[in-house]
């Protein structure tokens, strides 16, 4: 066996493999030998089988296997001899063999780079902090108050305005076939509260107890359920009662109907709300000002396989957020091959290309500071994730764990952003770090709710959830919008992925997560 160093440009590698024929066939036949010796084929003793017989049975599947195996041998000493620190999976084709000649093949790889990492202490990192607004604990109090406010049931001739609630029967049909999730009973819908599709609402305005009417309403192009998206549909509602909301009442009994013993608690649970709400943008914002400074420092080249793959991630990421169709289908219903990026523009292709080389600089940094720090994702680290995902969904916690035991690449997908934050975190405590006090409209307004949605800037938001009393549910409607918040008690809006992606550090499966 011949190993030979072809290229060595940048951080690609290029070997030539040659195995010598005779190797090949020597050990093929000490292979057909030991098969011989315990094969079992009608007509033979076992042990007895012709040596002719379990060559024609067995010589060329075996042949193939001795092959891979030499093969594998080969990479794997030109990759340690060569001390190699892989970035991603290598390929190896075999470029020229026939029986009876040498086999040559050639082994392509790319490693990683060397990383010259910061002195972390001698980093200035600006840390976020935003007082709770009065004003606003204020406002979401009588909000709710609002939303709560008693109501008394309306004369039959009374017509229905906004503000006022309905309690309706409805039935939708597409081209007079009902579709699943557009029926309901006695539900209680306020008008003007937008919670259902644009139309369905406006059409209810006028009615009185006791009306039937037809409304023609069409779903948005970009509703969840894409198999109503743009479908244009017929509601058959009966309107059984119309309610009048009265003055808003904000004291203990509001705080009752929601679940609190008493106004005071309502009130701490709204500002813990807010200030939940809000940390996770703080977090977003501070993590972003570390991995500026960070990307000063990487001044790298990055392994042209995972820059590809990354570009890719960003590419499709970049054409849904502008309704492009990341995917087309043909006759057999499969997938077409073709480019991400195809349908941007220039412009578009390049900042892919731009977030891409930093997301996988940066990834590659902070996986550097922790190998070099020993900081590590531990099992109990992982399992106390897995715990918080299965708290996500109540009734459920079982099969949530479940399903991560069965499915180590899930449980992989966790210790990505475990590991960055203990990263972080280790570089708070050892950076200058300096205390500046923001408001809503600055973190919300321009702010990258991450650098995995680089692509996607964020609007200022606040809660607009309706606290519920514990234990209670709400049936869902498909005529209902999109991401309507059910409860106070939410994740915040401040990151609509509200999911991070990982990097994995190439035969070592490390994650280090892409929030870069």
């Amino acid at each position: 066996m011949e190993i030979q160093l072809l290229s060595s440009k940048g951080l690609s590698r290029e070997f030539k493999i040659e195995i010598n024929a005779t190797d090949i066939d020597n050990r093929l036949a000490d292979k057909l030998t030991e098969i011989s010796k315990t094969v079992k084929l009608p007509g033979f003793r076992p042990g007895k089988v012709p040596m002719s017989v379990v060559k024609a049975r067995f010589g060329d599947q075996s042949k193939g296997e001795i092959i891979q195996t030499m093969l594998d041998e080969a990479a794997r000493e030109a990759i340690e001899s060569n001390k190699l620190n892989l970035a991603s999976q290598p390929s190896l084709d075999i470029t020229s063999y026939k029986d009876g000649k040498d086999l040559e093949a050639m082994l392509k790889c790319e490693i990683l780079p060397e990383i010259k990492l910061p002195d972390i202490s001698a980093l200035s990192i600006q840390r976020p902090t935003l007082p709770l607004d009065e004003t606003e604990v204020t406002k979401t109090m009588a909000r709710l108050a609002s939303e709560n406010s008693p109501t008394k049931k309306a004369k039959k001739s009374y017509k229905a305005v906004l503000g006022d609630i309905v309690v309706i029967d409805f039935e939708g049909s597409i081209d007079a076939v009902p579709f699943d999730g557009g029926a309901a009973k006695d539900h209680s819908l306020e008008l003007g509260s937008n919670t259902f599709i644009p139309g369905f609402e406006d059409g209810l305005i006028g009615s009185k107890a006791g009306d039937s009417k037809n409304i023609d309403v069409s779903f948005p192009e970009n509703y969840q359920a894409s198999h109503l998206a743009g479908k244009r549909a017929v509601f058959s509602v009966i309107v059984n009662e119309v309610r009048t909301k009265g003055k808003p009442v904000l004291d203990n009994s509001l705080a009752e109907k929601l679940g609190f013993k008493n106004l005071s608690l309502l009130e701490e649970a709204v500002r813990g709300q807010m200030n939940s709400q809000h940390a996770s943008a703080l977090r977003q914002l501070l993590k972003k000002n570390i991995l500026d400074q960070l990307n000063d420092y990487a001044q790298f080249d990055v392994p042209e396989t995972l820059l590809s793959s990354e570009y890719d991630v960003v590419a499709k990421s970049m054409k849904s957020e502008q309704g492009i169709k990341v995917e087309e289908e043909n006759a057999d219903g499969q997938s077409k091959d073709k480019a991400a990026d195809e349908g941007l523009d220039q412009k578009a292709k390049k900042e892919a290309l731009s977030i891409a080389k930093r997301r996988v600089s940066l990834g590659l940094m902070l996986t550097e500071i922790g190998r070099v720090n020993d900081i590590k994702v531990s099992e109990e680290d992982t399992k106390q994730a897995i715990f918080g995902q299965a708290k996500n969904y109540p009734g459920q916690e079982k099969q949530v764990i479940e399903y991560y035991q069965k499915n180590p690449d899930a449980t992989q997908q966790l210790a990505g952003p475990l590991f960055e934050d203990k990263v972080i975190d280790y570089i708070l405590e050892l950076a200058n770090v300096t205390d500046f006090e923001t408001n809503i409209d600055e973190l919300y307004a321009s702010q990258e709710v991450s650098e995995n949605k680089k692509v996607k800037k964020i609007s200022k938001k606040k809660s607009k959830a309706v606290i519920k009393k514990p234990g209670s549910k709400t049936k869902a409607s498909s005529v209902k919008k999109k991401n309507k918040p059910k409860k106070v008690f939410s994740k915040s809006d401040s990151n609509p992925d509200n999911k991070k992606t990982t990097k994995r550090k190439p035969s070592k499966k490390v994650a280090a997560k892409k929030s870069t």
